[in-house]
């Protein structure tokens, strides 16, 4: 029997390449399908799922790490996978400065966001009012902190936690942020930051073969972390082991193994602000699988 190539794109990050590890290794196998990874970081990844620029008529992924905020954008030929959804408890984006200290003192001023179609810069705009951003790729924010080009710094990836050992004034945590806005009613839900999708056209048994065999890679990596993690550093961007097993263990936790209605009612709250805000279009249901 012939093996189907299966390409999927997701972010050089310690978290995204632990997660993939198993398949990557191939300690997890498909049968009949053969994986390509293509590392690409995520604002690149939503616009090649959503085919605009450079990507414009480039056949889009069968399966791709996206932001959620890209979401509501690609429901049309995307499901949402249940597993691989990086989801922030208590903890999410935060917004970084040298000079200032609070969200009071940025009004007017201007904050580098790491993409217009993260989920991190949809944060932005829905929680803060009168303060300017401008959107550069997110390893180059704290370099124009520094260096005065802009006022502030959105911070995702390894930069939520090395800011402080670098100097630098924490204005929000976006996850701190999250559980204090949401409405009790709703109980304490987590901050959904990036999914992991499947092509619709591949149909619903692909799809779900695919989403078990992430499944599968994740829980490999955590039964294994002792190849998995020191393959995951390979990413790190200058934070030692210690950081590196503490990033991926905030970011791959039992929601990324399985998001369950927990994760799919975070999901649900987290679209319904955005289109309150008329900032994505109007709210998609969607299932996972």
């Amino acid at each position: 029997m012939q093996e189907r190539i299966i390409k999927v794109g997701h972010s050089p990050d310690p978290d995204d390449a632990f997660m993939f590890y198993g398949l990557a290794s191939g300690k997890v196998k498909l049968d009949g399908i053969v994986i390509e990874h293509l590392l690409e970081d995520i604002q690149t990844l939503n616009e090649r799922a959503m085919q605009t620029g450079k990507f414009q008529g480039v056949p889009p992924l069968e399966v791709t790490a996206i932001s959620a905020h890209a979401y509501p954008y690609l429901a049309d030929k995307y499901w949402i996978m249940r597993t691989g959804a990086s989801m922030g408890e208590g903890y999410g984006p935060v917004i970084i400065s040298r000079k200032y200290k609070s969200l009071n003192e940025l009004k007017g001023k201007i904050v580098g966001t790491p993409g217009l179609l993260t989920t991190a810069t949809l944060l932005f705009k829905i929680f803060t009012d009168g303060i300017k951003n401008v959107d550069m790729p997110f390893d180059a924010i704290m370099q124009a902190v520094d260096d005065g080009t802009v006022d502030a710094g959105l911070l995702i990836h390894e930069g939520q936690i090395t800011y402080q050992s670098l100097g630098y004034n924490k204005i929000l945590d976006f996850g701190e942020m999250w559980e204090k806005e949401i409405p009790k009613a709703f109980g304490r839900l987590p901050l959904p930051l990036g999914l992991d999708v499947v092509r619709k056209d591949l149909g619903e048994e692909m799809a779900r073969k695919l989403s078990l065999g992430l499944k599968e890679s994740i829980a490999y990596g955590y039964t294994h972390q002792e190849e998995a993690i020191p393959y995951a550093m390979q990413w790190g961007r200058g934070i030692d082991y210690s950081l590196g097993e503490k990033f991926v263990k905030m970011y791959v936790s039992e929601l990324t193994i399985d998001m369950g209605e927990k994760g799919k009612r975070a999901l649900e709250l987290l679209f319904e602000m955005g289109v309150g805000k008329k900032l994505i279009p109007k709210k998609q249901q969607f299932i996972l699988v």
